[in-house]
């Protein structure tokens, strides 16, 4: 396993911890010692990680390099790794030992309703181990594919991980942690001999992973009598202080007073406050090389604390830090305020929202029927609907999201075309501005490289499953007799929606799914336009491949149909390609007894009544507008449940 050391990767001991639901855990490298802890009334008189040693300012100077370790936790969504930093917290004091202690460093809301960790935290543990302090900086990752550039940052400031592993509970008799061990050995070379089983939902057997923390994995590489340079891995946004920049640092020494510059701004701050997080800020003299923290200088604008960035002082220049490669959107969605009266509060909430999220990418946007508004690049669809549910909760904004399309691109067929356009080849995100194929060559789209590892009685059904969204299998091996790992080439569009939600469904939810960038494939690509009454609506069009056009516009139509109110007058939804309609769906009119005065009598009067009530339906249909509720606009993408 790779883990990185100062400034590169190194291949080094890996350190793989591996939990049951809420925990089972495996370890590379050395198998480690019996539990070797201080005499307790050495551990009572030292523990640093009290709350009633933390009200002064902590001197960090205490903890030398060799005794510092900076590790983070990976696994897959929903396999116990907040469960496992909840252990660790109470294990080393730095929280109370409570029922209620869950989740205790997933502090968004959203994170606590989901069950799901969305944004890395980072928790300073002080731990006595031989009679010799420990200062143990802990960053909780999320799990889901959507948040890997959250780990990808994370592991910049680590020198190594925990790898936790779903095994079942070790403690129930169906458990067959031994089974796990063996895939372990087999898809990462790590010897099951090496494992730590543990369960960090009881508590059994987790203080093993701290001994095997401080034993395999190392120090950081720092200097500390270098000037400073610090590393910007992750920042959030306070109304009151500004920006709070986690830093990581890898030279020198930062405290209270210092002139820092930006490295990439070349901006100069001076520094307010720092400090570690335990979890909770808590401010100290000075951080040191190898310390993970925060730095309070105040910085107001959200450009300025850029993800990647380095820090130095003032007159000391330094060669900056590698940083991290830019966050690439795999989804993109317009989002518009409800009323345009709230355009500049949204905005704001955007702007605050995005310096706490840098994978978002914003550029401005505007259409006839929401208005001005922008068109947000995200990692995933999931990352797209906490983004928005952020907003809800934290800025109380209400906004209307349209569908979600990903980025195609289009070679251009002619000079005079690339002259306007600037290039041969060009990206579209918004399906609105496709281009016609009178104008193009060939049309591109994005492809990426998926793995799923499932147990074999559900290999039938996934294969049916990635068929029908026109994969292509690389690869298929057995990683035991009980479990497959398929590799399988998929068109970008046919996963970002409710490709990870049906695997799920029809693996029980055994099944585990991730995917890389696999660059662009050619691809028969068409523009559909959804019509209501004739008028086309911009916030739905949409663009599939040729051999799906007729599925995807039929159920949209149904979609919609479920979604619009009626009407007194009938509405037509529509899909076309061009001037040819693929698919239809009709919402009928509220229609009006216009017979009930009449009791019997002359028919000729019943069929005036009719046509005329025809005539104005008909009148009406043509000045009548149709409003799509904003609710439908996530809704009518998504794809029906395969079966």
């Amino acid at each position: 396993m790779w883990t990185l050391a100062g400034r590169g990767w190194w291949r080094g001991r890996a350190l793989a911890p591996w939990v049951t639901g809420a925990a089972n855990m495996a370890l590379p490298g050395p198998r480690p010692a019996p539990t070797r802890r201080a005499p307790a009334e050495f551990r009572a008189s030292d523990r640093l990680s009290s709350s009633a040693s933390l009200k002064e300012k902590l001197d960090m100077s205490i903890f030398p390099v060799e005794n510092i370790r900076n590790f983070s936790i990976i696994a897959h969504v929903d396999h116990g790794k907040s469960t496992l930093a909840d252990r660790l917290l109470e294990l080393t004091g730095t929280i109370d030992k409570t029922k209620n202690n869950k989740q205790v460093l997933d502090k968004l809301q959203v994170e606590r309703e989901r069950g799901i960790t969305v944004k890395a935290q980072t928790a300073s543990l002080f731990y006595n181990c031989e009679r010799k302090q420990y200062l143990l900086n802990l960053i909780d990752t999320p799990g889901h594919v959507d948040f890997s550039y959250e780990v990808s940052r994370s592991l910049s400031a680590c020198q190594g991980v925990l790898l936790v592993v779903d095994a079942n509970e070790i403690d129930l008799k169906n458990a067959d942690p031994e089974r796990v061990e063996k895939q372990i050995e087999k898809v990462f070379d790590i010897p099951s001999s090496e494992c730590i089983k543990i369960s960090a939902k009881l508590g059994t057997n987790v203080e093993s992973v701290l001994q095997a923390v401080i034993e395999r994995i190392p120090p950081p590489k720092v200097h500390r009598k270098n000037p400073l340079r610090a590393l910007v891995f992750d920042s959030i946004f306070d109304q009151y202080r500004g920006v709070i920049a986690n830093v990581a640092l890898f030279d020198g020494v930062v405290s209270k007073g210092d002139k820092i510059i930006s490295a990439y701004t070349q901006k100069t701050y001076e520094v307010n406050e720092v400090g570690i997080l335990n979890p909770n800020e808590h401010s100290t003299h000075k951080l040191y090389a190898g310390q993970v923290g925060y730095l309070i200088a105040g910085m107001k604008d959200v450009t300025e604390a850029q993800i990647g960035d380095t820090l130095y002082l003032h007159k000391q220049p330094v060669e900056p830090l590698p940083g991290f490669k830019s966050a690439k959107p795999m989804v993109f969605a317009g989002m518009y305020p409800v009323d345009q009266s709230e355009y500049n509060n949204l905005k704001s909430a955007i702007e605050k929202l995005t310096l706490n999220d840098s994978s978002v990418t914003v550029h401005r946007d505007s259409c006839l029927a929401l208005g001005a508004g922008w068109r947000l690049g995200f990692l995933g669809l999931l990352h797209m609907e906490v983004f928005n549910q952020r907003l809800e909760q934290e800025y109380n904004a209400s906004v209307i999201l349209t569908t979600p399309t990903v980025p195609y691109k289009a070679v251009l067929s002619s000079a005079k075309l690339i002259k306007e356009y600037g290039d041969k080849e060009i990206t579209i995100i918004n399906p609105a501005q496709f281009p016609d194929k009178s104008k193009v060559s060939e049309y591109l789209e994005p492809v990426v490289l998926g793995t799923i590892i499932t147990p074999d009685e559900f290999t039938g059904k996934i294969m049916m499953l990635c068929q029908a969204r026109r994969a292509i299998q690389k690869n298929m091996i057995f990683i035991d007799q009980n479990r497959v790992m398929l590799k399988y080439l998929f068109p970008l569009n046919e996963i970002v929606v409710d490709f990870y939600d049906s695997l799920k469904s029809l693996s029980s939810g055994y099944a585990s799914f991730d995917y890389e960038d696999a660059g662009y494939q050619t691809a028969e690509l068409v523009k559909m336009d959804i019509l209501l009454n004739g008028n086309i609506v911009e916030e739905l069009v949409t663009i599939v491949h040729k051999d799906k056009a007729h599925f995807v516009g039929k159920a949209i139509c149904e979609r919609l149909k479920d979604s619009l109110p009626r009407q007194l007058f009938e509405i037509a939804i529509q899909a076309a390609i061009g001037s040819k309609i693929i698919a239809r769906e009709t919402v009928k009119a509220y229609r009006k007894n216009v017979l009930a005065k009449c009791y019997g009598g002359d028919i000729t009067r019943k069929m005036k009544l009719l046509k005329r009530q025809a005539e104005g339906k008909k009148k009406l249909r043509k000045i009548g507008n149709v409003e799509v509720p904003k609710d439908a606009f996530i809704k009518v993408l998504k794809t029906q449940s395969d079966k």
